[in-house]
């Protein structure tokens, strides 16, 4: 039997040989040695590894650290970013119904369509690159409702561009409908005939009468209710006798009848106020006074609701009283 030992070394190898009852030196060939030193040095390897990846699942390296400093900065601002964003979608909100429900109530237009404001984006995915970034459903998430914001603010500054135009518009519109008595008949008592059915002053007839006359001496001005354009000019011994007609545009004009004379000519621009010709007793009329219609889209309307400028609500109600009275009028 052999019996192998080792000195108390630990680096030299003995053999014990019965026969002789004595030990021996076992020296290792060279390819042993290799062998041992390279698996020596595999076992090192293999537990350098799984020490170094037990370390770096526990601790993080200086490049992780930096990375997830960055993203967490990222992640941050983005928080914030989002969190601007629902306050501009809070304004843009609140522009929107004010847009619909009062901008557009008071110049009488439609209100957007709901399709209009929240048109979404078709095609092919516009996201696709941000895919692949860290937190990509939150940058995704973001970049989606950028998106959706900007072209509400587009659609929105759309919006305000047709409401300028409007208010351009609607400027012009107040300042063309007729809104102030043609005479300055401050005592209203000179209101003779109103709106309604009336006896004609020389047929004797029951006829409908599709004005106001306001009596006044001969020559007394005369002025344009509204801005406009001078239509018609005609002096005449029949119907209105001497006339003009101011064309408001919006379908609305205005007659002024059986004047002495006049102030303007045909094609003249006037404003509200302008003198455009005297009191009169032409045509058919019994009387100096003026003969005052309105007319909207080619229908003729009562005058009295066109004196808003012109009238407290004490002198409306008194100058209705007047013209409602019945009896004869002066053409």
């Amino acid at each position: 039997m052999i019996d192998e030992n080792i000195s108390p070394m630990g680096k030299i190898k003995y053999k014990f040989n019965p026969d002789s009852l004595s030990y021996y030196r076992v020296e290792s060939s060279f390819r042993q040695k290799a062998l041992k030193i390279l698996g020596f040095f595999f076992a090192f390897a293999l537990n350098a590894s799984i020490g170094y990846l037990l370390y770096s699942m526990a601790f993080d390296t200086p490049k992780e650290k930096g990375l997830k400093r960055q993203i967490g900065e990222m992640s941050l601002n983005i928080e914030l970013f989002n969190k601007q964003l629902d306050d501009i979608e809070a304004v843009l909100s609140d522009m929107q119904q004010r847009d619909d429900n009062i901008y557009r109530t008071i110049f009488e237009a439609e209100p957007l369509n709901y399709s209009v404001r929240e048109g979404g984006f078709g095609g092919t995915n516009r996201y696709k690159d941000l895919e692949k970034m860290e937190n990509s459903k939150m940058v995704i998430n973001t970049a989606r409702r950028l998106d959706v914001i900007t072209r509400k603010v587009v659609i929105q500054s759309k919006s305000y561009d047709e409401l300028t135009k409007m208010a351009v518009s609607k400027e012009k519109m107040l300042a063309s409908i007729p809104a102030i008595q043609p005479i300055a008949n401050k005592d209203l008592e000179r209101t003779a005939s109103g709106w309604g059915y009336r006896i004609h002053p020389i047929y004797k007839i029951k006829k409908f009468h599709y004005g106001i006359d306001f009596t006044a001496p001969t020559g007394t001005d005369i002025y344009v209710t509204g801005d406009g354009v001078v239509e018609l000019v005609e002096s005449s011994q029949r119907g209105y006798g001497n006339h003009i007609v101011i064309n408001h545009g919006f379908g609305i004009k205005t007659l002024y009848g059986h004047l002495n004379g006049f102030s303007v000519k045909k094609g003249q621009k006037v404003k509200r106020g302008d003198v455009i010709g005297f009191v009169g007793n032409t045509g058919l009329s019994t009387a100096p006074h003026l003969h005052y219609e309105v007319q909207r889209n080619g229908e003729k309307v009562n005058p009295i609701n066109y004196f808003f400028n012109d009238l407290t609500a004490d002198e409306y109600d008194r100058m209705i009283e007047l013209s409602m009275r019945p009896g004869q009028s002066f053409d």
